[in-house]
């Protein structure tokens, strides 16, 4: 998850540049000439340069209405949008992810796109998708970029292992998985996997929905309310089991990041690494010459192969004066063949449907195919629309999981503090 300090400098600069978009009278230049301010946070050199592109090529193919592309950072995000929303000088497209629109649109800074969208695009992208970003009837933002979770696995140890390969049509079952790791375990050599958990939250929720749990429910009055019972705790349980009692994961994993653990799994020390689908480049880039690797779906549960994602949307901002005109940029830049750039730019997958048949997308190398065929499983994470989510995070769950997996507390006390401390947080924000 992305940190959410505030920074002056970047909100100056900011500020600086968001009259354009909705602070004042230079929004529309002489000869009723619409200029737009977009706020993009892609930071790869070939994301970076499509979006460049794609602006360059709006402007180049509409003389009435203008776009300005401003470089932002997914570091201070948050704090900018909310700063910058509340002077009153926000711009009027800009680019996030789907778990920061919750507050917004509570707070009343985001435009509802629904009477703009093209037709075309509401049936381009799926609905599981549209619902990460639908509020009460009102659609906040479109999603364009998704992320699954994979498996990035050793191919050398997965051949001499003999154990079959799983596709998303054939995947391991979670008990599969667990007897899959201990084969590939070695002695204290090698593990069959290791869980990168220095930020264990997202995971452990998202991944709940494989094994039909949740974690965040709506109770019969429609309140957010916090449940651990054991499809929600399955995952946690799973990772603990192979720390503690099978020692098929390393109990060093639990306070690394995932590219912490690339140079063990390059070292071969681990034999499956569990990893956010853009990982890959990563991988692809530093991986020693002649190591093979491949990509698998996550184990399946009683869930199916499904698992939650807060897509990358776009957004208008309420106080623009050109909210049509924005929403016509935003599907410009999300049609099927723009998507397909923009997510081989950041090695992300589209969320429409058009764009994952592309043949960029659907070959096996660098397991894009694997990508395309579970991106129909995914789901809206669970804490999307939940408000006191990130308080929960940052000062229940973070740390109680971290003691959980670190062999600390057992289920029975994680429970209390996830469910019960939890949701006299939730309870606070729905008075």
């Amino acid at each position: 998850m992305r940190r959410r300090t505030f920074l002056a400098a970047a909100l100056a600069g900011l500020s600086a540049t968001a009259v354009a978009g909705c602070g004042g009278p230079d929004s529309d230049a002489a000869g009723g000439r619409i200029t737009l301010e977009f706020l993009s946070l892609a930071w790869q050199k070939e994301s970076v340069d499509a979006n460049k592109a794609l602006v360059a090529q709006w402007n180049d193919t509409h003389d009435d209405v203008k776009v300005t592309y401003v470089q932002g950072s997914w570091d201070n995000i948050h704090d900018q949008l909310l700063t910058s929303f509340e002077g009153g000088e926000a711009p009027d497209i800009f680019h996030d992810d789907a778990s920061d629109l919750t507050d917004f649109a509570n707070g009343g800074y985001l435009a509802d796109l629904t009477p703009y969208l093209p037709r075309s695009l509401r049936t381009d992208i799926p609905k599981a998708s549209w619902e990460t970003t639908t509020y009460d009837g009102k659609i906040y933002g479109v999603p364009f970029l998704q992320e699954p979770r994979v498996l990035i696995a050793n191919s050398k140890l997965l051949d001499e292992s003999g154990v079959r390969v799983p596709t998303a049509q054939h995947p391991w079952t979670w008990d599969e998985f667990e007897e899959i790791c201990k084969k590939l375990t070695h002695g204290g050599n090698r593990y069959g996997v290791a869980w990168s958990m220095k930020e264990p939250v997202s995971q452990s929720v998202n991944l709940s929905l494989s094994t039909d749990g949740k974690i965040f429910y709506k109770d019969a009055d429609g309140r957010n309310e916090i449940r651990y019972d054991a499809a929600d705790s399955a995952i946690a349980r799973l990772i603990n089991r192979q720390v503690d009692q099978d020692r098929t994961a390393p109990k060093s994993g639990l306070g690394m990041s995932g590219s912490d653990t690339l140079p063990g799994f390059f070292a071969g020390r681990y034999a499956m690494l569990p990893l956010n689908f853009s990982y890959r480049q990563q991988v692809q880039q530093q991986a020693p010459k002649g190591f093979a690797w491949e990509v698998l779906p996550l184990p399946s549960g009683a869930g199916g192969l499904a698992q939650g994602t807060a897509p990358q949307t776009l957004s208008v901002s309420e106080d623009s004066r050109h909210k049509k005109e924005a929403t016509e940029f935003i599907a410009f830049l999300t049609q099927a063949r723009h998507q397909v750039r923009l997510a081989r730019g950041d090695w992300l997958l589209p969320t429409s449907t058009e764009a994952l048949k592309d043949p960029s997308l659907t070959t096996a190398k660098y397991g894009w195919r694997t990508g395309a065929d579970i991106a129909a499983s995914l789901r809206p994470s669970p804490v999307l629309g939940v408000r006191g989510y990130a308080e929960w995070k940052d000062k229940i769950a973070t740390p109680a999981y971290q003691e959980y997996y670190n062999g600390g507390i057992g289920i029975d006390e994680l429970r209390k503090r996830l469910a019960t401390d939890g949701n006299r947080i939730l309870d606070r924000y729905q008075r």
